[in-house]
């Protein structure tokens, strides 16, 4: 993908910062990296079924994905299958909130094109709008 074939980002939560306006004098403390995206097409992709795993511990939210395999399938016998680890993510804290931040957006668009109903529980929390999951 082309950067410019890229999704829009909020500078806000974006690693992206806005070029630095000429007219102002900054210190260096001021100053903030441009960063272009540089697509990798060689990149291996990893497919995932499901989340096994889920943690923040202060530093890091660490996020890893399984992939299920089904054993064969036997006459009169249960069916069983096996899942293992696929991927495990390490975000930093602004990373992982950029993360959120996303994953907010993708559902509110799911949510108003009617791919994801609200449940009752989400509903039902204090302060928020029904099936907001902000």
């Amino acid at each position: 993908m082309e950067p410019d074939e890229r999704i829009p980002v909020d500078p806000k939560t974006s690693a992206e910062a806005p070029p630095a306006k000429e007219s102002q004098a900054s210190t260096p403390s001021e100053q903030r990296a441009i960063v272009r995206y540089l697509d990798r097409p060689d990149m291996a992709e990893t497919f995932a079924d499901s989340l096994t795993g889920l943690r923040f511990d202060g530093q890091t939210l660490r996020i890893e994905f399984g992939v299920t395999r089904m054993d064969s399938v036997q006459a009169n016998a249960p069916i069983t299958g096996r899942r293992y680890p696929a991927c495990r993510l390490v975000l930093p804290p602004a990373a992982a909130v950029e993360l959120i931040n996303k994953m907010q957006q993708i559902a509110t668009a799911l949510r108003q094109a009617g791919v994801v109903k609200p449940s009752s529980e989400q509903a039902r929390v204090p302060g928020q709008p029904n099936g907001d999951l902000s």
